[in-house]
This record gives structure tokens, sequence and C-alpha cells, in this order.
């Protein structure tokens, strides 16, 4: 057993000692019907702490032979499956984890030799291993591997973690990146690729580099947060993890999936931030979890490049709104960003944002997101959107103590604050400023758009979370037109039936706009919703 050829199984045993552990093995039976196939080379990317180090340690578990991992697995999900004992501890595993080594040549000041340090490390354990085929001097880890191959018919299992370190923490330094790329490209480029590789699986938070339109390692297959299919079940925690943790664990479902439910692949699967669950169900409690693990320093300054559009397209997704955006020109590094679209593509890559494939769409996922980009906004010279959260508080005050003036002159307001921003044209466009007026009532409520409720569909629906002793709220927007029709349009068409679950007042509000007058125009008045 070594540290880099043939590790042990140490790092999966702790990860199923925790208190509470979450079944992903059936990922390698995904992995074992690509050995040796055209699709065995995987780059597979998350966001921080959506366990992709779990995952790699897993698979080292599995496939090496520098451990017998038999009781570890004999009661997972994988032992189900056919190909479970024979691929189970039979490969020769070189496990590198980059983040590792780059700490270490950071600190002793020689970071440049990052690669070469890397290789040498590698070669010591293999002239251990097979010190009849390599020698002592040698110092390329693809030639090599290639001769221990060709002597003794081994074919290897990559598993690479953090394999995108150095273009994040060396993103300004190409040459570090290029002498990196040349050696991956040595390993899964070419002969050694075709014969001596079973199997490469390599994560980190970026997909492959891309040079131009071409991919620095075109033989890979990309399972990214843009599209991971088919492995969405493994990026994160599916729905049925969340009920079962939340059933196990005593907690309020709901309010699990307002807070770290959204990111959203093709076909409407829902996938949860794991990082974040794991900690709410440990504390009992919901809260900010996977925000803390960084700063929101980074959130904040990919914000301020403020492309032409940028601005326009937070604030709708801040109201509840989407953007459609161009994924395919993203260059998958953190210095090529040339556009709106490029920004929010690696927000997408780094978790802020939820990408939808079937619309080609992005919005905030989630309640600890939002509250993300609300810290970022706050100290990021956003002052009229600052603001209008701030004073978004109030507004919910006047609203709920039947202060029709006030709120409407509060979205004037709001409105004007922020005319370069928000261009008025429609219902839509005027439903987004609401939103974002009424973004402190997120906190207390449930915002639904466009509900399904009696004879047409509700604007906009508040319905107040568990343990919130406020009225739910109906909000019916109009343009150019009158707040009397919006309040009758509620009671016609018995909006207020979607709230048949719900007993309690409910706040009938009716806003229009005047394009003339520029002004909005607000009607409030109660219902009382029986059960």
């Amino acid at each position: 057993m070594g540290i880099f050829l043939n590790p042990g199984n140490a790092g999966f045993a702790s990860s199923l000692r925790s208190d509470i552990y979450v079944d992903k093995t059936e990922l390698l039976d995904f992995t074992n019907h690509v050995l040796g196939t055209e699709e065995r080379f995987m780059c597979v990317s998350r966001p921080r702490r959506f366990g992709k180090s779990v995952a790699v340690k897993m698979m080292a578990a599995y496939y090496s032979r520098g451990c017998d991992s038999y009781e570890l697995f004999q009661s997972l999900n994988i032992a189900r499956e056919p190909e479970f004992r024979q691929e189970l501890n039979r490969y020769p595993v070189i496990y590198l984890d980059i983040q590792w080594f780059y700490s270490v040549v950071r600190d002793k000041g020689i970071p440049g030799q990052v690669v070469s340090y890397m290789q040498r490390e590698v070669l010591k354990e293999l002239y251990q291993q097979y010190p009849d085929i390599v020698r002592k001097e040698d110092d390329s880890l693809s030639e090599v591997l290639l001769r221990i191959h060709s002597r003794a018919g081994e074919q290897f299992i990559f598993l690479i973690d953090e394999w995108d370190c150095l273009f994040r923490e060396e993103k300004d330094n190409a040459e570090i990146q290029e002498k990196y790329i040349n050696f991956l490209r040595g390993i899964f480029k070419g002969v050694l690729a075709e014969s001596a590789v079973s199997l490469a699986y390599i994560t980190g938070i970026l997909p492959v580099k891309k040079y131009g339109t071409q991919s620095a390692l075109n033989n890979f297959d990309e399972y990214t947060m843009v599209n991971p299919a088919p492995l969405e079940r493994y990026v994160g925690f599916t729905e049925a993890d969340v009920r079962q943790l939340c059933e196990k664990y005593e907690l309020n479902f709901e309010e699990a999936r307002q807070w770290y439910d959204g990111y959203l692949f093709r076909g409407n699967f829902h996938v949860y931030n794991p990082k974040s669950v794991l900690d709410a169900v440990r504390r009992k409690q919901f809260g900010n979890y996977w925000t803390r693990t960084e700063t929101y320093e980074s959130l904040k300054s990919y914000i301020e490049l403020d492309f032409d559009g940028l601005k326009d397209a937070v604030i709708v997704m801040l109201g509840g709104g989407r953007c459609r955006i161009n994924t395919q020109k993203f260059q998958n590094d953190l210095t090529s960003v040339k556009s709106r679209d490029d920004i929010m593509t690696l927000l997408v890559h780094l978790g802020y944002l939820a990408y939808d494939g079937d619309t080609g769409e992005v919005f905030i996922p989630n309640q600890e997101v939002a509250g993300e980009f609300e810290n970022a906004i706050e100290d990021g010279g956003w002052d009229e959107i600052a603001r209008a959260i701030r004073e978004s508080e109030e507004l919910l005050s006047a609203t709920l103590r039947g202060d029709s003036d006030a709120v409407a002159k509060g979205i004037d307001r709001i409105h004007m604050a922020n005319t370069s921003v928000l261009a008025y044209h429609n219902e839509l466009s005027l439903s987004y400023v609401i939103t974002l007026a009424y973004y402190s009532a997120q906190k207390s409520y449930t915002l639904v758009r466009e509900m399904p409720a009696g004879k047409g569909f509700a604007d906009i629906v508040f319905l107040p979370r568990r343990h919130v002793d406020k009225p739910a709220m109906v909000v019916e927007l109009k343009w150019n037109r009158s707040v009397n029709g919006a309040i009758r349009q509620i009671q016609d068409k018995c909006y207020a039936g979607v709230l048949k679950d719900y007993a309690g007042d409910v706040i009938l509000v009716g806003i229009n706009y005047n394009k003339k007058s520029k002004q909005h125009k607000c009607l409030i008045e109660q219902y009382r919703a029986e059960e």
C-alpha cells in the first residue's frame, strides 16, 4: 500500500464512520461499465463541498490493490450489482490530489515545480513496486507507465482530485498551466492512454480547460453542472435522500427544500446541496452553511465586473426570474471571461446559479444562495438595489397593515431608483420590481409565481412558512389598467382558492402601473380563507 500508488481505504472508511452517510456507491456500477471502453475518460465537475473528494476516496477504496475493502462495501448499494466482486481491489490505482501537491511546492516557494515534484513522488513508489522495470533516474511518469504496461501488462486506474487547482490558484500563470496540461496529455492522450489506462476519473470545480473551441483533453467525457447526465443523482442529494433524512431526524422537508433545493437538471431532476443538508441535520436548524466555506468575495468580484446586461440579469433573478444564457463560449477558466454569459456560466460551475438544461436558463437556486447574492450586492457598489432590499421590510409591514398609499409610494421609489437597470415593458417586468420590493418577505413566506388558482393564475402568491404568524398574500399585477380590476379579478377567479389547505387571513393586493404618469397604484383588501 502506498500514498499515491495503490492507496488504502482509510479515507472512505472515515466517511462511513461519520454520523450520517448517504450511500452513493451505485456510481461504481457506472464506472465499472465504462472500464476499458471509449467512455473510460471522465471529468466530473461540481462546486465546492458537493462530495467530489468523497467519491474519489470511495473509488480508491474500491479499485485499489493496496487494500481489502470487501467488509466496507458488502452492506452498501454496490454490493447488489453483479460486477461488485469482479472489479473489487484488482487494479493498480494512481491517486493524485493536485491541491495537496500544489500546497507542498507553494510552501517551499517553488510553485512552478509542481508537475516535476508530482512525477518524482509517484515515480518513487513505482520504483518500489516495480524495481526490475523502473529506474531511479527515470523522470517521466508517462514513459515509465508505458514501460510497465509493455513488460508487466498492467492497466492503471487514475483518480485525480482537484484536477483544476492550478487553473484556479495560478490563474494568471500560463507557464505552469501549460506544463500541467502537457503532463496530463502525456498520460491521457496517445499510446499510453490507449493501452495502459483502464479508467481515468478526474474531478474539480471546472470542466476541462478550452483553447479556442477545443478541449485540452478532448477524449474526456464531461459531466458538469450544465450537463451532468447521466450522473445527476451523484451531483448532490436527491429529493428522496433529503426526505429520508428529514423524516429520520425530524426536520421539516419543505423548509429544507426552500433553503437547499434548486439545482435543476434536464427532466426536472432536482438536487440539493449536500454540505448544507448535512449541517442542517446535525445542528437541527436551517441556515447558511455551504456559503461559509468561502467568503462571498469570489461572487462579489465577478458580479462587480458588470458586463452589459449582468446587473439586469441579477435583479431579475433576485426577483425570482430566470435568464437565458449561452454556456458554449465559456473557456472553463477564471480569467477568460468576456461577457455576461461567461460570468453566469462560471457562477453555475461555482454553485451560485442553477442551470435548467431544458430551457437554457439560469436562476438563483435557493434561499441560502440568495443570501450570498444579497451580501455581495450590499458591499459591491449596487447602492440602489441594496437600498431596495433594505426598504423591503417596511414595504411588507405597510402591506400587512393595509396602507395602500405607502405601498404604492414604496414601489415608486424602488422603480425610480433602478430605472437604469429595470426596463418596464409589461406585467412581467413589473413582477420583477414587485418581487424585489418584497424581497425581505421571502424570509417568512414561500413565493410562488403564476400559481394555478381557481379559474386562472395568480401572479404572485406569498404562502406563510411553517410557524410564521402572518397572513397569506395574493398579488395581482396590472399594466395600464386599474387596481380595482386587479382585486375584482382575484375575487372573480377565486384566486384565494389556491390556499385550500390554509385557514386564516389572506391579504388581496392589486397593483397597477400607469405608463403615462409613471406611477404605481395599490389597493389592499382583507379576505378570510376557510378550511
